[in-house]
């Protein structure tokens, strides 16, 4: 959600600032803008809707200056046009802003009542308005901005540059990412390593409550009692190249296409070939000593979490409960003694996980994070990290990150069954060897793409899709519906497939589709009933199964996607390239915008 870029630097910046928010597109915004400090004035460019337009702008109107800020916006106070996007001007002060002001408007009401005037609607332009009264006051720019920022309630990442000092930027965070860079003769901050890579390599992540006060020759970092403290800088490794769709249409199609390679280097890191074990990082406690599972998420992640509690309670016999983020702490959750908090997040900055997780770690939790961003704010902060190696995901909608989660979270479970004397030697080399045919089976499951893509314009017609599925397969429906949401934005819901005829049922006719995940086993013929009850109301049916399925229950559907025979534990890592899919093809038919997804952001940095 929104990004920032800020560079002192030795020449003309603009090329550079544009292209540092081209990296941060992935985050997901509705406008966009940039400010240089150019012979002791400000001059800025904003535009609403895509960066292209933004760079239209620039074309026609450059920005000289080589010092300047800018940013991508997604709109939370007030609609995203040009007045409302960022950078904000008041007087001496020039300020972007990642996050949420949550008591801005005690604090607009004050400014207003002193004689200033707004000329947005955001929460944003109150802090440029309180660091510019301090600047009236008498404090020079570092004193400005450190008398703000405790008045300042919410999650943040801020910017800020001045007209009377050219060779100043100050960033801040709190609750949200921020890091500084590094170069020679000139310094810059960005919300994350990405936007930086082309910059430097030479990197520092601010700590919650920091900020930081750079020159072209100096940073100096502070925490939030104001004591300057060093922070380390790291190389990012973050690469310098622009992020390609390759041959690929869209981001998100590249992605999926990605996933068995990306969940082969997930697994590799967890299995171990030759003892035909299943492994996790070095950790400094014990797993046998668990007696209860924590999972909690967002989204797409959540869903992850919902499979890992089939996984965990039937492989390690362990309770698990699990919550959204949102809600987790609200509900005030009793904690018990040897209980591991698990969070799930690609970006590990998700601003309700991240502050689930500082309330389990407060209440004594021992936690672990399944996270795609190793030098993210929850993979600091968790006691037991535990990477996915899915690379970086530019498409709004999860794809890959979802089923490396999954990849992780089996290790996860299998680690605590073996912990717990749940699980053979012998159970465990069967597990490590269906794991290990996960990439060969997802390979399998992009075969069939083309036969998607040709039921996409028989769903792309309706307005409501139904998902059903059982066990494990009931979290895959939900996730199906939540892709078809995302990114065609069609009204659907996933439902476990017994609780269709205690309501649901009644939506049922010949104008809505049905899409049924069902591999053959153990919970096939449950399914199949639920399919065939709807079947009989006129549902639109179509069957993701194996051979076997299709074989037995395939008749009277609309279409069939016919998937490879696969143990049931590793199942939803297969079928999760079918729904993934499905909804992208019927999101291209319609002609949506498959990798930025109206209204939506790719990490929610804010609650």
């Amino acid at each position: 959600m929104c990004g920032i870029v800020g560079i002192l630097g030795h020449g003309p910046v603009a090329d550079r600032l544009l292209d540092g928010l081209k990296r941060l597109e992935y985050r997901g915004y509705d406008s966009s803008g940039m400010c240089t400090v150019h012979d002791g004035q400000f001059d800025r460019r904003r535009a609403p809707g895509k960066l292209a337009n933004l760079a239209r702008r620039l074309a026609e109107d450059p920005l000289p200056g080589d010092g300047g800020i800018a940013h991508t916006r997604w709109a939370t106070h007030g609609a995203p046009t040009e007045d409302n996007a960022h950078p904000h001007i008041v007087g001496d002060v020039v300020l972007v802003h990642n996050g949420i002001i949550e008591n801005f408007k005690p604090l607009r009401d004050e400014l207003i009542a002193e004689g200033r005037q707004f000329l947005s609607q955001t929460d944003t332009e109150v802090v440029a308005h309180l660091v510019d009264r301090e600047l009236s006051r008498g404090f020079k720019p570092k004193e400005a901005v450190a008398n703000v920022l405790p008045r300042l309630h919410g999650a943040f990442a801020l910017g800020v540059m001045f007209k009377s000092e050219p060779d100043l930027l100050i960033g801040a965070r709190l609750g949200a990412p921020l890091t500084v860079g590094y170069g020679d003769g000139e310094n810059f901050i960005g919300s994350d390593a990405l936007a930086l890579a082309p910059l430097t390599q030479r990197i520092a992540y601010l700590e919650e409550g920091d900020w930081a006060v750079v020159t072209r020759a100096h940073v100096q970092v502070y925490d939030k009692n104001n004591e300057a403290v060093e922070r380390p800088i790291v190389n990012s490794g973050a690469s310098g190249q622009l992020m390609d769709k390759g041959n690929h249409r869209h981001f998100m199609q590249k992605e999926i296409y990605e996933q068995p390679v990306v969940v082969a280097q997930t697994l590799r890191s967890y299995l171990r070939p030759l003892e035909e074990q299943v492994a996790l990082p070095d950790m400094e406690f014990d797993l046998a000593g668990v007696e209860r599972v924590a999972i909690v998420a967002c989204g797409t992640a959540y869903y992850v979490g919902m499979i890992g509690k089939y996984w965990i309670e039937q492989l390690a016999r362990i309770p698990v409960e699990i919550d959204f983020a949102s809600e987790f702490r609200y509900r005030d959750p009793v904690f018990t003694p040897n209980m591991l908090g698990v969070v799930i997040s690609q970006s590990g900055e998700t601003a309700d996980t991240l502050a689930a997780l500082r309330h389990m770690k407060e209440s004594g939790l021992t936690t672990g994070g399944i996270i795609n961003v190793p030098t993210s704010s929850m993979a600091r902060e968790v006691d037991l990290l535990l990477p996915t190696h899915a690379g970086p995901e530019i498409g709004v909608a999860s794809t890959k990150a979802f089923t490396c989660q999954l990849a992780v979270m089996a290790a996860l479970a299998v680690n605590l069954a073996r912990a717990k004397g749940k699980l053979t030697a012998e159970e465990e080399r069967e597990i490590v060897h269906h794991l290990r045919e996960v990439p060969e089976a997802m390979s399998h499951a992009l075969g069939h793409d083309a036969e998607i893509e040709a039921i996409a314009p028989k769903i792309a017609a309706a307005r409501d899709v139904l998902y059903l599925g059982r066990g494990p397969e009931y979290p895959m429906a939900l996730e199906g519906a939540l892709k078809l949401k995302e990114i065609s934005y069609i009204h659907a819901e996933g439902y476990a497939s017994g609780e269709m005829k205690h309501g649901p049922i009644a939506l049922i006719d010949d104008s809505v589709p049905l899409i049924v995940i069902a591999p053959s086993g153990p919970l096939f013929d449950k399914t199949v009933s639920n399919m065939q009850e709807a079947q009989a109301r006129g549902a639109q049916v179509v069957l993701i199964s194996d051979a076997e399925g299709i074989a037995q229950a395939g008749e009277n559907t609309i279409a069939t996607i016919e998937m490879p025979k696969v143990h049931p534990l590793i199942a939803p890592l297969v079928y999760a390239v079918p729904v993934q899919l499905l909804a992208y093809h019927v999101a291209v038919f319609k002609g949506t915008d498959v990798d930025q997804p109206r209204n939506l952001a790719k990490s929610v940095t804010v609650e």
